[in-house]
């Protein structure tokens, strides 16, 4: 979790740095943009002004990993990467939600409708692992 979180406030610091809001610099023409954003709401922008729903949600998810991390013994270490992921990308936008009042987005593809950052890209991919994970021991466990 701590990586995660370190990672992410690197990039949003450079970020916030380097770019004026909504400016943005064409890395790969047509592909991919660095767009400094700063969203209001939840994922895709949803819940615009409504913080304490997003705010409340981190926190829970982070409670919730922190228990299941201190209760059980979990052998597995991808499961363990995959919470980290979930636990670092949620610390790391209720971080900004907290220092800033919104998250700090940049990660642009013309191709898809939203700019998100890193942590967003960590909570998907750890949610996405936590599934498989849980899929295939399902599958031992039944079969």
């Amino acid at each position: 979790m701590a990586a995660i979180l370190i990672v992410d406030r690197i990039i949003k610091i450079a970020v916030v740095e380097m770019f004026i809001p909504n400016e943005s610099q064409m890395i790969i023409p047509g592909i991919f943009h660095l767009t400094f954003v700063l969203n209001p709401g939840a994922a895709f922008g949803l819940l615009a002004g409504q913080t304490w729903i997003p705010v409340s949600t981190a926190f829970l998810v982070l409670l919730g990993i922190i228990y299941v991390q201190l209760r059980f013994t979990i052998e597995n270490r991808l499961i363990r990467l995959a919470m980290g992921m979930v636990g670092g990308g949620a610390m790391g936008n209720l971080l900004d939600r907290i220092l800033v009042g919104k998250v700090i987005d940049y990660l642009d593809f013309p191709i898809w409708p939203f700019v998100f950052n890193f942590a967003d890209s960590m909570i998907v991919i750890g949610s996405l692992l936590l599934v498989i994970c849980f899929y295939r021991q399902e599958q031992k466990t039944s079969g």
